[in-house]
């Protein structure tokens, strides 16, 4: 099973409460990659807007992506995920044919229909069909990247003989963030990849939504192992206070037993979004999986 962890971008990545450098995010980037880890992950919003709580923003995530592509060389390079409200399909499977050659075949395309109102209202974007405008990107991103012409006709967008030229030098892969039956449906027909999260235990919830991606396979009568299935946890700080939503605090042995666990039920890659994002958390998560290698 692989490990990989979200990088810092936004007000919550550190200690000071404000949005890390370029350079913070890549000194972190490095670490993951030196400490043995298999892929960082950027996450993408525009504003965070929860009243009365102070508005909160982040970095652009495909611009930090495509800049750590350069400059961290080994290590796979997701996003969880990209909003598809917030760029056209067309011009996103361009980005990331461009962006998945540029990093040598390391890409895997998150995506996601958005679900942050405020966000949308902020800059400009209809908040209205979220799925259904996600169904139609969906399906262009995939045709597009698997060097497809596409022409269509939908009610939110249409393309005419749209093509990847220079066509994409792989097949890049794609990873949705779903939960719902119709999005679970999209997932298992275009999609390489499923992420769920955030998660701090093996609890019945996950083992739910699990289920619930084998039955929208075999819906569309794909098997499911062919669905790489990735679960993102929260990690904080030993003896920190639980949060707002689910997260763990087990030290590194407790840590690689709940690799263990997610293995187990099925899980591809388990996915990190430490609460800290210092030095100490980086090396907790790589003990962790050293933990785990060496048990095999």
């Amino acid at each position: 099973m692989r490990v990989g962890v979200t990088v810092p971008l936004g007000y919550g990545d550190t200690a000071e409460g404000r949005a890390p450098t370029f350079q913070e995010t890549l000194e972190f980037a490095r670490a993951a990659e030196a400490s043995g880890l298999d892929s960082i992950w950027v996450y993408d919003h525009l504003i965070f807007r929860f009243p009365p709580e102070p508005e909160e923003g982040l970095n652009e995530a495909w611009t930090t992506l495509t800049a750590l592509a350069a400059l961290v060389p080994r290590v796979e390079l997701g996003a969880l995920v990209m909003c598809s409200s917030f760029r056209n399909a067309g011009l996103m499977a361009k980005m990331a044919a461009t962006l998945d050659d540029l990093s040598g075949g390391r890409l895997i395309l998150g995506l996601g229909c958005g679900w942050h109102q405020p966000e949308y209202e902020a800059f400009g974007y209809p908040f209205d069909h979220l799925v259904g405008r996600f169904e139609e990107d969906l399906e262009v991103i995939t045709r597009l990247l698997r060097g497809e012409e596409v022409t269509s006709e939908g009610k939110w967008s249409r393309y005419s003989a749209a093509k990847l030229l220079p066509p994409p030098a792989r097949r890049t892969p794609t990873l949705v963030a779903s939960k719902g039956e119709r999005m679970l449906r999209l997932t298992a027909q275009w999609s390489d990849a499923w992420n769920t999260a955030w998660f701090g235990e093996v609890d019945d919830v996950l083992r739910a939504r699990l289920r619930a991606l084998d039955e929208a396979c075999a819906a569309v009568g794909r098997d499911p192992s062919t669905i790489r299935r990735t679960v993102g946890i929260r990690l904080r700080e030993p003896g920190q206070p639980p949060d707002s939503g689910k997260s763990t605090d087990t030290g590194a042995a407790g840590l690689a037993d709940l690799f263990d666990e997610l293995e187990a039920v099925g899980a591809d890659d388990v996915l990190i979004w430490s609460l800290s994002k210092g030095p100490a958390a980086l090396e907790r998560i790589a003990e962790a999986r050293g933990i785990k290698l060496a048990r095999r």
